[in-house]
């Protein structure tokens, strides 16, 4: 399994429950692919240097976690359809395997 780590820039009108249930459903779908989540960072709220999505902020979290490939597509299609999730980078941590 190789090693890698996303960023989630999340709606952050959302209430803790809310936003915690996207950060849950995200590690849901790197374990039930069989990858392993190694830290969760809160970033907080932060202000955008541009709107997306209509957003002048946004609530920032920082995934690592281990995987295969295979998983981190899943990973990417499953967030591309999650509407909380403004942005997502999903990086390849080489320093890290």
């Amino acid at each position: 399994m190789k090693a890698y780590e996303v960023m989630l820039l999340i709606d952050p009108s959302l209430d803790e429950e809310s936003h915690a249930a996207v950060v849950d459903k995200t590690t849901g779908v790197i374990t039930g692919q069989g990858g392993t989540v190694d830290s969760t960072e809160e970033w907080g709220k932060r202000r955008l240097a541009y709107e997306i999505k209509g957003f002048t902020d946004g609530a920032y979290t920082v995934i690592q976690f281990h995987s295969n490939p295979e998983s981190v597509a899943e990973l990417d299609r499953v967030l591309h359809i999650t509407d909380p999730v403004a942005r997502f980078m999903i990086v390849r941590r080489d320093d890290l395997d």
